[in-house]
């Protein structure tokens, strides 16, 4: 009997790691706020901009800046769900990972939310931010911008509706899914840890379900 206790223990799979939330769908304890100054140097007040509401987050995307987590993390999938409000065009935002800095752009690796373009790849406050990808979808407008995988089928849902992006950070490399479907992918960032961040970039935005799963 003993000999069966220890083959069972021995061939018994792993503990997964627990999910870790990082927003409790009430309260928005865990994170800081970053805004960008008006032109006479003042700061708005966060709390106009950032409102926990009906168990998701709503930003109103000004004026421009980010939440960020008050934790660093590394090794990690994270899963954030988003939507714009189904009246009006959409607009722009990103999930910024692997945060290095209390700038309201901070240097990160953003990983783009921006209507029509999520899953795009973005260096932000380059040469300190770097990220190998494959050369063919560099941006030629934009060098620091790194375009999507072009599904075969309409990749996001229709304005109104919940998307969701999987972000796989392990190591040096970043691997970005939209909706199921793997869009982007690079390796040996600059940085291998940091904090996490959701942008305000002009738009209302609503986010929930940000969901983060240790990988180690």
């Amino acid at each position: 009997m003993r000999a069966l206790c220890l083959c069972v223990l021995l061939f018994a799979p792993a503990a997964r790691a627990a999910d870790v939330p990082l927003f409790d769908g009430k309260t928005l304890n865990g994170w800081a706020f970053v805004v960008k100054p008006d032109k006479d140097g003042k700061l708005a007040d966060p709390k106009e901009t950032w409102t926990a509401k009906d168990g998701a987050i709503r930003c109103t995307g000004k004026p421009n800046g980010a939440m960020v987590t008050t934790k660093e993390y590394g090794d990690y999938e994270l899963r954030v769900k988003w939507r714009f409000p189904a009246e009006g065009k959409g607009g722009n935002t990103g999930v910024l990972v692997h945060v290095q800095d209390d700038k309201y752009w901070p240097t990160s690796i953003e990983c783009q939310l921006l209507t029509g373009r999520a899953g795009d790849l973005l260096l932000t406050n380059p040469p300190a931010a770097k990220l190998t990808v494959e050369k063919a979808r560099q941006d030629p407008k934009l060098e620091r911008r790194f375009l999507r995988i072009e599904p075969k089928e309409q990749l996001e849902k229709p304005l109104g509706e919940w998307n969701e992006m999987v972000i796989t950070c392990k190591g040096a490399s970043i691997e970005l899914a939209v909706n199921g479907t793997k869009v982007n992918a690079g390796t040996e960032c600059s940085f291998t840890k940091g904090k996490i961040a959701l942008q305000s970039e002009g738009a209302e935005v609503w986010f929930k379900d940000v969901v983060l799963k240790p990988l180690k």
